[in-house]
């Protein structure tokens, strides 16, 4: 018995091993796929601090390293506070990116800080809303013209089990979309994309334009249209180091539920402001990065880093968009590099604003 006991962990111990060599000296030839997990430890606005594992799965269309990598991710996460989510987002080219799929699937249960509609809304939040989140979305895109694509756009959003607990000092106006909703929004997308590892790109240039309709027609809860206007640039300062800019736009009109209206912050853009804390029905926001992808430390080429900068508000009409309303959030952070030959990077960045902190820890660049 204690023979085998020692059999079994003299294995486990062997697992382990392999997959910190794997993990620190990545032998793997660049044209095969390749999968990484582990557990991330982070603190975030939205959900405190949270325990989770995170995962990527990276790949060339058969195998040929002329494709542009192709990628799934996955992050499932469990909070302090009782509160968990499971998110897959991925980004599939075909051979010879003649079709390029790009898509989400999120589902999250934690209580929604909520301060209001605007950007003149209160620092502290009028109410706590428990809910549970699902988001499907998927995009189908095909090559019309050497990186430009077309293409259709689904969206499925369901926010279910609403529960409003307001502050006792607040006086709360329930949104529209507070008993809950499932809205269903298809539409159409077009897109240049000369990127060529959309995880870490050190230069290149994509631009997306969609709009979506959601209409009771096919089964939505309300009616209303969404443009996304989505640009980012990157510029190689030398083989090292990246510039890298984002414009990002988003306009709704008609009956729009309140978990559906442009939602400032997050993990991509204005980092540091938790997502949903300002919220309306058009946002506009940019930001600039100077990515430092490896450091110059002569004894690894493992560590990178990373300063960053954004903008940006929300309106409830275009006429509104106003410069003296323009939020800012800044930061930097560190990067690991986790697949040497395929030049990707795990990230941990820390974001401050005027309202507070955000530390985010994901694979690949925030945007």
């Amino acid at each position: 018995m204690l023979v085998a006991h020692y059999s079994v962990r003299a294995q486990k111990s062997g697992l382990i091993t392999r997959y910190w060599n794997h993990l620190v000296n990545d032998t793997t030839e660049l044209y095969k796929a390749e999968f990484l997990a582990y557990p991330t430890l982070a603190y975030s606005p939205e959900t405190s601090w949270e325990l989770g594992v995170s995962s990527v799965f990276v790949f060339y269309a058969r195998r040929d390293t002329t494709n542009r990598l192709s990628e799934v991710n996955g992050f499932t996460f469990f909070t302090l506070e009782n509160q968990y989510g499971l998110w897959f987002d991925h980004a599939l080219y075909s051979h010879q990116n003649r079709w390029f799929t790009l898509g989400r699937m999120r589902f999250q249960s934690y209580p929604i800080r909520y301060h209001g509609i605007g950007i003149y809304t209160p620092g502290e939040h009028i109410a706590d809303v428990n809910a549970n989140q699902l988001q499907i979305k998927e995009r189908v895109l095909r090559k019309v013209y050497k990186s430009f694509y077309a293409g259709i756009e689904a969206d499925y959003q369901r926010l279910s089990s609403v529960e409003f607990i307001p502050n006792q000092n607040a006086t709360l106006d329930y949104p529209t979309g507070s008993n809950g909703s499932a809205n269903f929004g298809i539409g159409a997308g077009i897109l240049y994309d000369n990127r060529h590892n959309i995880l870490n790109v050190r230069h290149g240039f994509f631009s997306e334009l969609a709009i979506l309709n959601y209409h009771h027609f096919w089964g939505s809860d309300h009616s209303f249209k969404t443009i996304i206007s989505d640009t980012r640039y990157y510029h190689s300062i030398n083989k090292r180091d990246v510039l890298a800019f984002q414009a990002y736009g988003q306009f709704n009109a008609g009956d729009t539920p309140f978990n559906q209206l442009a939602l400032l912050g997050g993990e991509t853009i204005m980092r540091g402001y938790y997502l949903g804390r300002f919220r309306d029905k058009n946002l506009v926001a940019a930001q600039v990065e100077y990515r430092m992808l490896p450091l110059p430390l002569g004894f690894t080429n493992r560590w990178g880093a990373a300063v960053f900068a954004s903008t940006g508000t929300v309106s409830g009409s275009l006429g509104a968009l106003s410069k003296k309303n323009m939020l800012w959030a800044a930061g930097g952070g560190v990067r690991f590099l986790i697949f040497q030959k395929k030049d990707i990077f795990t990230r941990l960045d820390v974001a401050f604003t005027r309202e507070g902190t955000g530390i985010y820890i994901f694979i690949g660049e925030a945007f």
